[in-house]
Formats: structure tokens, sequence, C-alpha cells
């Protein structure tokens, strides 16, 4: 019990900010290697490394961080009485963050595709997936620095 009362809302808060820029850094990188992927042949050398990093990022770096950002996030809105019913920006940033989780999760069915050398779509498609983070992201931020609503 010690360590959740270490855990204060300014520990518990830092904790969070720290795992999501963690996330985010990988949730930034790992589309982009698989535009690079993309162009490479099934089977080359370059190929094979691409699946060491993507797997390594996803595995080692984004789901980690995945996790602890969820932990801290929900440490941060229900134990310190940050989720009310008037915190309508949270809520919506709790709907962000959820599409923000099933991005990942589309990333780590990518990660597979590619381990398979089963990848059918274009460096092209993953140049525009790579651009939908940034678009949560902004909002995220926006939603939780602002608190519009």
């Amino acid at each position: 019990m010690e360590f959740l009362q270490f855990l204060d809302y300014s520990w518990t808060k830092a904790l969070h900010i720290i795992c999501v820029i963690t996330w985010m850094a990988g949730i930034f990188y790992l589309p982009r290697l698989f535009v690079y992927h993309a162009m490479t042949e099934v089977g080359s050398e370059k190929s094979e490394i691409f699946k060491v990093m993507e797997r390594r990022l996803l595995k080692g770096i984004m789901n980690p961080s995945l996790i602890a950002t969820w932990i801290f996030g929900l440490w941060l809105a229900f134990p310190h009485g940050i989720w009310t019913s008037d915190a309508i920006w949270l809520h919506i940033k709790f709907l962000l963050v959820s599409l923000m989780t099933i991005y990942h999760m589309f990333c780590a069915r990518y990660v597979r595709v590619f381990a398979n050398d089963a990848n059918q779509k274009s460096h092209v498609f993953y140049r525009y997936f790579n651009e939908i983070p940034t678009l949560l992201m902004l909002a995220i931020v926006i939603l939780a620095v602002v608190k519009p609503f």
C-alpha cells in the first residue's frame, strides 16, 4: 500500500506523460518502417532486418508503453477524481485514446503480416496510414491541455 500512497497525483501524471511519449514515439516510427519495408523485396536482407526492427519496437517498447499509459491514465481518472460527469473533455479524450489503441492493434497486425511475408499494401497506403496518429494526438493534447468542454 505504501507504493499506492507514493503515487500521488503529480507522480502519476508524470509517469503517465512519460509512458505516452514513449508510446507515441513508437506509434510514429513503426508505420514509417512499414513504408520502407513495403518498398523492399520479400526475403531480402533488408526485409528481414525490418522484421526484427518492427517486432522489437512493437513488443519491447510500444506494447509495454501502451499498457503503462492506460494504467497511469486510469489511475489519474478514477482514484484521483478527475473522471466526473462534467468532464466532457476527458470522455472525448478517452474515446480518442481508445481509437489510438485500435490503431496500435492495426500496427500489431501489420507487423504479423510483414513477418509472414504476406503484405499486399503499397508504401503509399502506409504513408497515409502513418498520418492517423498525428491527427489523433493533436486532438488528444488539445483536449488534455485546453479542456474546451
